[in-house]
């Protein structure tokens, strides 16, 4: 084993704020209209908010700049520039098709009952933990020792000062019972009370490592949030964890790794494997196309803006179970 390294950024971060801007947007498109076509992009910071994407739906009155300001509060400039999907992807996914090529990964550990690797479990529940007192920007950050013990903790959160930081960490520390060399980074650069959009520029799908595995883990690099069910991009990373917790648990093995690779407008994936304990074969017995696996994961309900805030795995949705 090595040194591994997780991080985890906090609801209130500024990528984290335009994620949970374009999936609010989803779901209230999905709300009026399950079969909404939604590709929403945010960029935000210093009092501006940017929408734009593609959406196709028969919902028309969605009040895209209240969504804006209900997450990152009333006093922003919202500008939007969104129009219909364009004719020629629309074509092939009418069909049933993928909405876009790409890989898509999904992966799953006995490390954790969250069924992820514990470096990354450790540094969300922990900003988890200190986000419920004190709910602002933040980041924290785990290292663990080839041993298994803890060997950092780095923990950077907006209006909390340093000794109130510390203790909190360690509270967090007992109370998992963690032991190791545990090299406490609180707050390093000093304590800071400007954050979100007021400190920093933010952009949909810029913690890619965040919302999947954490960097022990490769990814197929395609973002989720702000995408409908038909994006393959979303709906098959979430089937390819799905697959990979079935495998792991009927296999009773301790790492699984699943690999799906698709093409704009096939149905079918050009590539389906699982890695089993480091053994590959061909996953058998599930419907991979885009609707088999939007019907398979109830994937047309609008419950996705909660998707966006702690990662997309491990934190109970349907994928996981």
């Amino acid at each position: 084993m090595f040194y591994r390294t997780a991080e985890s950024v906090s609801p209130k971060h500024p990528d984290k704020l335009c994620d949970q801007i374009s999936d609010a947007i989803l779901d209230a498109y999905l709300a009026k209209d399950p079969q909404a076509r939604v590709a929403a992009e945010t960029c935000g910071g210093h009092g501006v908010v940017f929408v734009t994407g593609e959406i196709t739906s028969t919902a028309d009155d969605v009040d895209i700049p209240a969504i804006v300001h209900r997450i990152a509060g009333d006093n922003i400039e919202v500008h939007t520039k969104v129009v219909k999907q364009s004719p020629e992807i629309a074509a092939g996914v009418d069909t049933g098709g993928a909405g876009d090529q790409g890989i898509m990964i999904g992966y799953a550990c006995d490390e954790t009952p969250e069924l992820l690797p514990r470096e990354v479990v450790l540094s969300r529940r922990l900003n988890q933990y200190i986000y419920e007192k004190y709910p602002y920007d933040g980041k924290t950050q785990i290292t663990i020792a080839p041993d298994g013990t803890i060997d950092s903790i780095v923990a950077s959160f907006q209006n909390v000062p340093h000794d109130e930081l510390e203790k909190l960490v360690r509270e967090f520390i007992d109370a998992n019972g963690l032991t190791g060399k545990l090299e406490l980074h609180i707050n390093p650069a000093g304590d800071w009370n400007q954050g979100g959009f007021d400190a920093d520029t933010g952009l949909t799908g810029r913690k890619l490592i965040v919302d999947n595995y954490g960097p022990r883990v490769a990814i197929g690099g395609g973002c989720y949030s702000g995408k409908d069910a038909t994006k393959v991009d979303r709906s098959a990373a979430y089937m390819a964890r799905r697959i990979a917790v079935d495998y792991l648990r009927k296999r009773h093995a301790h790492e699984v790794l699943v690999r799906l690779a698709y093409a704009i407008g096939y149905a079918e994936p050009l590539e389906k494997t699982v890695i089993i304990d480091g053994k590959p074969e061909e996953i058998e017995g599930y419907d991979l196309t885009p609707a088999g696996i939007i019907k398979y994961l109830d994937l047309r309900c609008p419950f996705y803006e909660q998707t966006a805030r702690y990662g997309h795995y491990g934190e109970g949705f349907g994928w996981d179970k």
